[in-house]
């Protein structure tokens, strides 16, 4: 399955939340986005910390997984030397792991989307050389 764009947490959060400020943007800009999306095994742990215990909350993340709208990407041990160059390249935004690890993905796999509520760290970041990302669903 060939994902299409990579997506952080907060857009995540935001899409599963209709009470969160960002949803009804998250929301218009997912439905036009093409699936699946890619992330990473850091982004996803991010979440169900966020999400906590709340069984509600939980089960709506599982949802959204089961769903196919998402595709996790796994990162090799081998990989984690080029996470690592990605946080110390990047340590003046700064870049914490959850996002090297989405900016990693996207590399590797050519993608030059972005599906996140933290729009401003992602336009300071290049896929390759100056090729920036489009983030969706851009600023509110």
């Amino acid at each position: 399955m060939t994902a299409h764009g990579v997506i952080d947490a907060g857009a995540i959060l935001a899409l599963l939340d209709r009470e969160n400020p960002g949803h009804e943007r998250c929301a218009a800009a997912f439905r036009e986005a093409r699936l699946p999306l890619l992330t990473s095994g850091a982004v996803l742990a991010e979440v169900f910390r966020i999400v906590g215990s709340d069984r509600r909350r939980v089960e709506a993340v599982w949802g959204f997984l089961r769903s196919g709208a998402v595709v996790l990407g796994a990162i090799a041990d081998a990989e984690l030397v080029e996470v690592q160059g990605l946080m110390a390249r990047y340590s003046g935004v700064p870049m914490d792991f959850v996002d090297a690890t989405l900016v990693y993905l996207a590399r590797r796999e050519s993608l030059g989307t972005v599906f996140t509520m933290d729009g401003g760290d992602f336009e300071s970041y290049f896929i390759s050389g100056k090729r920036k990302f489009m983030v969706l669903p851009g600023r509110g």
